[in-house]
Order: structure tokens, then sequence, then C-alpha cells
């Protein structure tokens, strides 16, 4: 592929994005979303990360790994725990990524 070719397709790539997103953000304000949906739309964040983190924590060189020398198990246990306990973004994900690293380095 040559560079102008390149330049084709990323100008392309950057059309489509932002035709879509400002045709969702000019028709934002004239939009009125149901309660119902307002609040459930709420969860998709939650609903996402969680269905991308949860293949990496049990699934390891593709099989099923819930021991206790799985590193991204015991990371994410910990998140969890924090999380719950502490209720702070910014806490949970560096005592994870903590534990993960500690859990990392110990276990290799």
């Amino acid at each position: 592929m040559s560079a102008l070719d390149s330049l084709w397709v990323i100008a392309g790539m950057f059309v489509v994005t932002f035709g879509v997103r400002f045709v969702l953000f000019a028709r934002a304000h004239k939009v009125v979303m149901p309660g119902f949906l307002d609040r459930a739309l709420k969860f998709v964040p939650v609903a996402v990360l969680t269905s991308i983190i949860t293949p990496m924590i049990f699934v390891s060189q593709h099989q099923l790994n819930v021991s206790y020398d799985n590193p991204w198990l015991l990371g994410g246990v910990a998140a969890f725990v924090v999380g719950l306990w502490k209720q702070q973004q910014l806490l949970t994900i560096v005592v994870g990524v903590v534990v993960f690293f500690i859990a990392k380095y110990a276990f290799s």
C-alpha cells in the first residue's frame, strides 16, 4: 500500500468516525430519553469493561485458570474487594494493578 493510499484510508476513517458522532451530537439536544432507559444506559460502561476483562482474568494459555498462582485472578479479586469496600475508582485500579504485579513477580 502506498503512502497516498494510506492517507486516503485514514481520511476515510476520519470522515466516517466524525460523521457518525457529529450527527449524534448535533441531534442530542432534540432527543429526550425515557427515564428508565437513561438509568439503564449508565450501566453500559461497567458491562463493557467487565466483558473485556473477565476472559483475561479467568483464561490463560487457552485454559480456565482459577488457581492461586494466577496473577490476573488475584489482582481482579483484590480490585473487586477494594471496590466494594471503598467505592473509589482510582484506589480500586491501583490496588488491583499492584496486587497483579506483586503476584506476577512472586510466582514467576
